[in-house]
């Protein structure tokens, strides 16, 4: 879709304009003419976009617009199945997937689109409470969700899943599968300033990630070759199919302002309470070890609703590790002895997750070489 932003005009704009309306955002369009994307149309889309862990660049691109899409629909307003050929989504899908996780139903991560798990958690449902088991979501099984109370506290069942999941995986790396994400890829060079890619960088730091998870025994997998670019979703499916233990996603970010520096981490949520547990671990595990081992700016960890963090089923991260438009955070990325940091940072960081709070050191003090020991000798002991 053609990106809507200041200044534009048009019948895409007045749907933009009704919608961010609809949701509280705006003032009722009461004004003849042409609709116009102004600064108070930038304001709501900004205020959205933060609301639903979007980008907030006051642009609506294709997330941003199916997002906004999403957020018509309320639970009731229309009946909801699975249907193969377009699944539906929306925000009256996520309310349902919440009521079904809270009722004891896995709908596995709730990601508004109704797929093959909301359906079979729907008909699961239906079944228990006496209903036809068709696996749609009408007047009567809206009904029959709301005279219930909710079976599970302390978190969401899939969530609790994940982090049991990782304790029962244990602490040794040997054999576990993580799926390697290099942003951008192929005729999408991603951030570029003189002639230095963010393409080209990603890639370089995840095959020397995928290097060192070789040595330890893991198997690593890489989304994307150096000449291709798929869609996030896909990348989340590729994860999916190989049934990998963690995604890592791998970004390098820019800013108009030269200032802007750092590192900042990931992961899944929606900012109402939805979040991976494990996920924040890793993404918070990752954080550390970046910041202490080179120094740069942290920006901590955030939960985002992104394609590759709301698609996956296993604990995902995204990285964007420097700022190409801050000339020390290029400088630095610039040389391979400091992406060789980082990836060593990051494999540690996997590793702390796995040892959950055991046999454990001081963040920025685990060495490569400490981590194949440890390895080994797990190996020698088991």
């Amino acid at each position: 879709m053609q990106l809507l932003h200041r200044g534009d005009v048009g019948p895409a704009v007045a749907e933009i304009r009704n919608t961010l309306a609809a949701l509280g955002l705006l003032p009722a369009n009461t004004r003849t003419g042409p609709s116009i994307f102004d600064d108070a149309v930038e304001q709501a889309v900004r205020v959205f976009q933060q609301q639903r862990g979007l980008i907030t660049d006051g642009v609506v691109g294709p997330a941003t617009y199916r997002a906004l899409t999403d957020a018509r629909w309320r639970l009731g307003d229309r009946s909801l199945a699975f249907l193969v050929s377009k699944p539906i989504s929306g925000d009256d899908v996520f309310a349902l997937q919440e009521r079904l996780l809270e009722l004891g139903f896995d709908t596995g991560r709730p990601d508004a689109i109704f797929g093959r798990e909301t359906e079979q958690a729907l008909r699961s449902f239906q079944r228990d409470y006496g209903l036809t088991p068709d696996g749609i979501c009408g007047p009567g099984t809206l009904r029959a969700l709301k005279q219930l109370a909710p079976k599970v506290r302390g978190g969401r069942p899939v969530l609790l899943r994940e982090q049991e999941k990782v304790r029962r995986a244990g602490p040794r790396l040997r054999g576990k599968r993580i799926v390697i994400d290099p942003g951008h890829g192929g005729a999408d060079r991603g951030v570029y300033i003189d002639n230095v890619h963010e393409a080209d960088l990603t890639w370089d730091l995840a095959r020397r990630l995928e290097g060192r998870m070789v040595a330890t025994g893991m198997e690593a997998l890489i989304t994307r070759g150096p000449n291709a670019s798929p869609p996030d979703a896909d990348r989340a499916g590729f994860a999916n199919e190989a049934g990998a233990d963690m995604f890592l996603s791998l970004h390098i970010d820019a800013n108009q302002s030269p200032l802007a520096e750092g590192v900042a981490s990931f992961h899944f949520g929606t900012g109402n309470g939805t979040t991976s547990t494990v996920g924040e671990a890793l993404a918070g595990f990752l954080q550390r070890e970046i910041v202490a081992r080179t120094g740069l700016r942290d920006c901590h960890t955030h939960p985002k609703t992104w394609d590759v963090l709301r698609l996956t089923r296993m604990p995902a991260v995204r990285m964007e590790i420097g700022y190409l438009t801050n000339a020390r955070d290029r400088s630095r990325l610039l040389d391979p002895a400091f992406r060789d940091v980082v990836a060593e940072g990051l494999l540690v960081a996997v590793k702390r997750l796995y040892l959950l709070g055991k046999d454990d050191q001081p963040t920025g003090t685990f060495t490569f070489d400490d981590l194949l020991r440890h390895e080994l000798a797990r190996a020698e002991g088991a």
